[in-house]
């Protein structure tokens, strides 16, 4: 049975189903307000808060949440602090179950098996951390990773005395048997673990996830799935992919808020798996939940809302197209597609992956005026903060492969339309005409 959170009152649920004027679509028949819309904009775009004047090309680093999302989770953080004891301590496992019925849902998980982190990099670090590795064990990830896990890596081998494996995957890339062939290569009879990206997060590709699991499982190595960007951009089913591990963000396709992560655990494996910080699941369980769920439930006092808005996230996304969350997805890879084919005639850019491999975010070369510039001091390209302080576009740059050359990355979320994409393509060209910036 669903069980809806109540503030003040008032069924959550009930309340975005019979009020679309507060808090959101209703139904898949309901059309934003026609004073919003004009032909250069996205219809969807009022459900966000996002800045109007900002053309927002960066939802893969850290998402948007829309509106009636954003406004459940005021209202559950305005009952936390109307009665902390009762929120935090005597309701906590009420409001958190339906949300993880939910994940688990779409995740095609028991729930059982399924536990909230705040995000993926602390799955990596609680899976990764929990192992034991000793001298000579080989750690497996590939030259596409992401830093921070990259650095879980690295800091387990250093006190352990194992060694990180790094498999050269190419970017520019044009088939599926070249990551898995490279991948495959670096594996000897010392590896232990694998981490392998769903979705890369400066790249933006889709690797061949299940057929690496199978081919690694063969070879006796769990795999790890880093599948920081991929709820929300390509459907799972972690019931049938089954890894090893797989963790997860919700804040950034699902457009839960932030602090809303997961982690499933391969039931055989859940018991040598501890979270970041031990707090009282060690030694309290609780009726009904499985020790797995009890040592990461409740990690110390924090801010839990996060957690409890995430199913409502996916039901409340799930409904803004007719064809549900499969329409969502299917909607975003065509525009990032369209984007991309507009971006590449309009720059004269070479696409460095085949669209078979593309979800919602897209990367691609900068034009050969704006190469060859050295990095800076600065966290954030010089160009990248011009595009955003001359033009209002937010968009990130990164720098790969070796040698390194110049990328920007783009994303689709339904908030977005092509004209977004136009309006880039002009800024980037007139980047171009003024040289990069120094």
């Amino acid at each position: 049975m669903e069980t809806a959170f109540t503030a003040r009152g008032q069924s959550w649920r009930a309340c975005i189903i019979a009020c679309p004027s507060k808090t959101g679509p209703s139904s898949v028949s309901h059309v934003p307000s026609k004073s919003r819309q004009t032909s250069a904009f996205s219809p969807f775009r009022e459900f966000w808060a996002l800045d109007p004047t900002v053309t927002f090309l960066n939802h893969g680093s850290f998402g948007a949440c829309p509106k009636p999302i954003l406004k459940l989770q005021a209202e559950l953080r305005h009952e936390m602090e109307a009665e902390p004891v009762q929120f935090l301590w005597r309701r906590f496992e009420e409001r958190l179950e339906p949300s993880r019925r939910v994940l688990a849902k779409f995740l095609g998980a028991r729930s059982k098996d399924v536990v909230f982190t705040t995000n993926a990099t602390t799955g990596v670090n609680a899976v990764v951390r929990s192992l034991k590795f000793q001298a000579g064990d080989e750690l497996l990830t590939t030259s596409l990773d992401y830093n921070a896990c990259r650095n879980v890596l690295n800091e387990t081998a250093a006190r352990s005395g194992a060694k990180v494996v790094v498999a050269p995957v190419p970017f520019p890339v044009r088939t599926e048997d070249e990551i898995v062939d490279t991948v495959l290569k670096a594996v000897s009879k010392k590896t232990r673990l694998a981490l392998i990206d769903h979705v890369t997060s400066d790249t933006g590709i889709i690797l061949p996830v299940e057929r690496l699991v199978r081919e690694l499982e063969a070879r006796g190595v769990d795999t790890l799935v880093d599948g920081a960007h991929a709820p929300g951009m390509v459907a799972l089913n972690l019931t049938h992919l089954r890894p090893a591990y797989y963790t997860g963000n919700l804040h950034k396709w699902v457009c839960a808020p932030r602090g809303a992560a997961f982690l499933w655990v391969r039931e055989d494996l859940q018991a040598g798996i501890q979270p970041p910080v031990i707090s009282h699941g060690n030694n309290r369980r609780r009726p009904g939940f499985t020790e797995f769920q009890d040592r990461f439930d409740w990690c110390g006092t924090f801010d839990p809302t996060a957690w409890f808005c995430a199913g409502e996230a996916i039901r409340w996304m799930g409904s803004v197209l007719p064809g549900g969350w499969s329409e969502v997805r299917r909607r975003n890879h065509t525009l990032v597609v369209e984007a991309r084919r507009l971006l590449c005639q309009r720059l004269d850019l070479v696409p460095p992956c085949p669209e078979s491999m593309l979800g919602t975010l897209a990367t691609l070369p900068l034009p050969a005026r704006l190469q060859g510039i050295p990095p800076g001091g600065n966290k954030v390209d010089a160009d990248q903060s011009r595009l955003f302080d001359e033009f209002r576009i937010e968009v990130p740059f990164s720098r790969i492969g070796r040698p390194p050359l110049r990328h920007f990355r783009i994303s689709a979320q339904l908030y977005n339309s092509i004209a977004d994409y136009d309006a880039l393509a002009n800024a980037i060209d007139k980047l171009r005409a003024s040289g990069a910036a120094k």
